[in-house]
């Protein structure tokens, strides 16, 4: 059951120079090589196309329909932190939009990820302002009905805690847990080393089917060529 009501106001937040480590890996990357764990549901969109987020995380519970608790969320946010907001129940209601953007801005907030709906994209593409979001949807909320912030939330079927980091791009978002931020982001390095390497066999012509020795597993799971 969601603690209802509640403000978390001591949240511990991984080492920046860890976060600035992972924020230069794509989200893919940094999903493989933390074991294909972390993602959200992939209805999770930015915004406009050139959003990108990273940071740790400020949990918002939601109730549908109601934005009240984002303006709380606001006054916890700390430089570099990216909002992240689950909801009590599906809803796509425009919870986020310009001037809760400004706000949480001015608190220094990177961005906000959210599984509702958000509104005033072009305002939010000219301020660069990344969101993602569930969708897209001028219709306003209330601020009528408590909620929580710094507490678990299940975002897009995502379990974020306050302080895990947050990474978003166009293919996706991922969630790193705050105590693995360091060993992820060298995975994610070593991945990208090891890429590198086979991009470079593929431009020479090498077949993945001889890189990664597919063709005796393929032969005995009875494929055939046919002249």
């Amino acid at each position: 059951m969601f603690d209802l009501g509640i403000v978390h106001t001591d949240v511990h937040r991984p080492d920046p120079e860890h976060v600035a480590a992972l924020d230069r890996f794509d989200v893919p990357t940094i999903h493989e090589a933390m074991g294909r764990v972390g993602l959200m549901r992939p209805y999770i969109r930015p915004v406009y196309p050139s959003a990108r987020v990273c940071g740790p995380a400020v949990t918002v519970l939601l109730q549908p329909g109601d934005n009240w608790m984002l303006h709380v969320a606001a006054e916890q946010v700390r430089e570099g932190d990216v909002v992240v907001a689950g909801c009590t129940t599906e809803s796509e209601d425009g919870f986020f939009g310009e001037l809760l953007a400004t706000s949480m801005r001015a608190q220094g907030a990177k961005g906000l990820v959210i599984d509702g709906g958000c509104r005033d994209t072009t305002q939010l593409e000219d301020m660069d302002f990344p969101v993602f979001a569930r969708a897209i949807n001028s219709k306003g909320t209330i601020k009528a009905t408590l909620g929580s912030v710094n507490v678990p939330v299940v975002c897009a079927n995502a379990l974020i805690h306050p302080g895990d980091v947050v990474v978003a791009d166009h293919d996706g978002v991922v969630v790193v847990p705050k105590d693995r931020v360091a060993s992820v982001a060298r995975a994610a390095q070593d991945r990208v080393d090891r890429e590198e390497s086979k991009r470079g066999k593929f431009r020479d012509g090498t077949l993945g089917l001889d890189l990664y020795s597919m063709r005796e597993p393929l032969e005995a799971a009875g494929l055939k060529y046919i002249d």
